[in-house]
């Protein structure tokens, strides 16, 4: 019995590849006519098993009948799910944590951002690759890194010169103007981003100002989180 259900799943598997090479047939309709007749050589091999015991076979059936039609229900409205457990998942993740929220057939990706508690919105970032906490600014024109971060993301903070004047919350800073490779927030990424290095001691946070933010598609504050989709 055997050895006849093993050659009957070499030609099932043999029929499958042929059909399924430039055949012109649907291969959702292959893949399903495959696997109901891998269904039904399983129950064949089994129906020894249960000789006499009709009922309990129509238990078992039933039973992986209900979770064959729970998984499919789950991959039906996983659209819907995966929204739930992101909406679960950004009120128990840190503040500063960044999360995918979507990914469109257009290619665009969403990240949400959890607030601090305070109105301010720090982001986990890399910069040039290397990971650099960034605080979402509407106001600043230019990303703006401190010292601190722009020597860790590999650009050389001694050879700058400070020329430009910028607005800080302690008043006038002086900041050197740099070209970044790229800047990462999850997986939004840009590259080519014009930016300003600050003076070492005059920035306690790297800020992701408009030359990141108006290259996304959108950005928008709801209750307690930013989404920021890109473009």
């Amino acid at each position: 019995m055997l050895g006849w259900l093993a050659a009957a799943l070499i030609l099932l598997v043999g029929v499958f590849v042929f059909l399924n090479t430039d055949s012109g047939i649907d291969g959702r309709m292959i893949y399903a006519v495959g696997l109901g007749a891998l269904t039904l050589l399983y129950l064949v091999f089994l129906s020894g098993d249960y000789r006499g015991r009709g009922l309990q076979a129509l238990k078992h059936a039933a039973a992986w009948g209900m979770i064959l039609f729970g998984l499919l229900a789950a991959y039906s409205y996983r659209g819907e799910l995966q929204a739930v457990v992101y909406r679960v998942a950004g009120e128990v993740l840190p503040p500063g944590h960044v999360m995918t929220v979507d990914s469109g057939s257009t290619g665009g990706t969403a990240v949400r951002i959890r607030g601090d508690g305070s109105g301010h919105f720090l982001a986990q970032g890399r910069v040039n690759g290397t990971d650099v906490r960034l605080m979402v600014d509407t106001g600043a024109s230019t990303v703006v890194l401190k010292a601190a971060d722009a020597e860790r993301a590999g650009i050389d903070v001694a050879g700058l010169s400070f020329t430009v004047a910028v607005q800080t919350a302690n008043g006038t800073a002086y900041a050197a103007p740099v070209r970044l490779r790229e800047i990462a927030i999850g997986p939004i990424a840009f590259d080519g981003i014009e930016a300003l290095v600050a003076k070492p001691g005059s920035l306690n946070e790297s800020l992701l100002g408009m030359s990141f933010l108006k290259r996304l598609r959108s950005y928008e504050v709801t209750g307690d989180f930013m989404t920021l989709r890109g473009s």
